[in-house]
């Protein structure tokens, strides 16, 4: 049985969504569901991103197509009121209002395949390019300035995008009449079915060209090889993307280019755990320390920083540097540092040093020791 669900809740959108709106949803929930975001967690969370990115796609594959919405919208099915919906294994003997569309989208965020509108020659924007960078714990905790080395489609220079050689022509597609789509009918269980597609000949252009250009060999773009110095702003944590607007592929005929979406994966820190903008850490000191107090020297991002313990510090307590954490993305201020007091407990003792200790021992009263005392009057009920 096919899965239904509903594609506005997938997108996030209210039914009366504009395209734009659904648009913007769609790219937004797509990252958010990026399998690459999800590489290293567990496999029953890597599977459930899976899904959901399938079903955003596919949401997205019927919302934005007028005719294919407005059958879902009357009959909660974009095949009409004898669809197969959506599911897990695949088109079924009704299939999917367009084949090609919806493989196209489901790879297009982050692949390249290019999104094309219904209407012949219309506006196609560029595919983002999503590349993911490591850089060290203390480069995410400063910013830092990469080079990424990246290769994209731009716009060929000879035929300005068009594909067709300087000076000549097109024609409209003899298959298609220039409309940039093919119907088909299909015999089914059901009954027939009539099924519109991209035309295969002039790939939903509704033109074919008569004389292409030998730069581009016709497809109106080249691919690249350029530079991007990103700036990496300081605060920025593990898996965390950045946006380079219309850094991606270019568009075709007017279409808008593609961004440049970076996801960056910061490497441990030998000491320092990060948790939003704080640091947690641990800190060993003396017992004898620990029972006198004293000033200790603690690692800081900036340094070392003194403390002062309290006497009678206990393995556990958590101390806090304020404002010595990591800075907060867009703004001056900073999180804390915690750490906590590890109390060492001397080992290789000499004779000497135990006769010491053994007569300091006898020296203390119950009240000195708090918890022991307790522990101890449980032990005699």
């Amino acid at each position: 049985m096919a899965e239904k669900f509903n594609y506005y809740e997938v997108l996030g959108v209210d039914k009366n969504a504009g395209d734009d709106e659904i648009k913007s949803a769609y790219r937004r929930m797509a990252k958010k569901y990026h399998p690459d975001l999800y590489s290293t967690k567990p496999e029953a969370e890597k599977k459930a991103a899976e899904e959901q990115f399938k079903k955003i796609n596919h949401a997205y594959d019927v919302l934005s197509d007028k005719q294919k919405r407005a059958a879902y919208d009357q009959y909660g099915d974009e095949n009409g009121p004898m669809g197969g919906g959506f599911g897990g294994g695949g088109a079924g003997a009704q299939g999917f209002g367009d084949f090609d569309s919806f493989f196209g989208d489901f790879f297009s965020a982050f692949t390249g395949g290019g999104r094309r509108s219904a209407r012949p020659n219309g506006r196609i924007d560029g595919d983002d390019i999503t590349i993911t960078i490591t850089i060290d714990f203390m480069e995410a905790v400063r910013g830092v300035q990469k080079d990424i080395p990246i290769t994209r489609q731009e716009q060929c220079a000879d035929c300005r995008g068009t594909g067709a050689k300087s000076g000549t022509a097109y024609k409209s597609c003899a298959r298609c009449g220039g409309t940039g789509r093919v119907t088909t009918r299909q015999n089914t269980i059901f009954g027939q079915q009539v099924v519109q597609s991209v035309c295969p000949d002039c790939r939903g252009t509704g033109r074919i060209i008569t004389d292409g250009c030998k730069a581009c060999g016709g497809k109106g773009t080249i691919k690249r090889s350029r530079i991007i110095h990103a700036n990496i702003p300081a605060g920025i944590d593990n898996g965390q993307m950045i946006t380079f607007s219309n850094e991606g592929n270019c568009g075709k005929n007017g279409g808008a280019n593609g961004n440049l979406i970076l996801i960056v994966n910061v490497r441990p820190h030998p000491l320092f755990k990060r948790k939003g903008y704080d640091i947690y850490f641990d800190v060993p000191i003396s017992y004898t320390t620990a029972a006198m107090g004293g000033e200790i020297e603690v690692p800081t991002l900036d340094g070392v920083a003194k403390y002062k313990v309290s006497e009678g510090t206990q393995t556990g307590t958590l101390c806090r540097l304020s404002g010595k954490g990591v800075k907060r993305l867009n703004s001056e201020m900073h999180g804390d540092i915690y750490f906590t007091v590890q109390v060492q407990t001397p080992t290789g003792l000499t004779r000497q040093q135990k006769e010491l200790l053994t007569q300091f021992d006898a020296s203390l009263t119950a009240n000195q020791s708090p918890k022991q005392k307790k522990f101890a009057e449980y032990l005699k009920k």
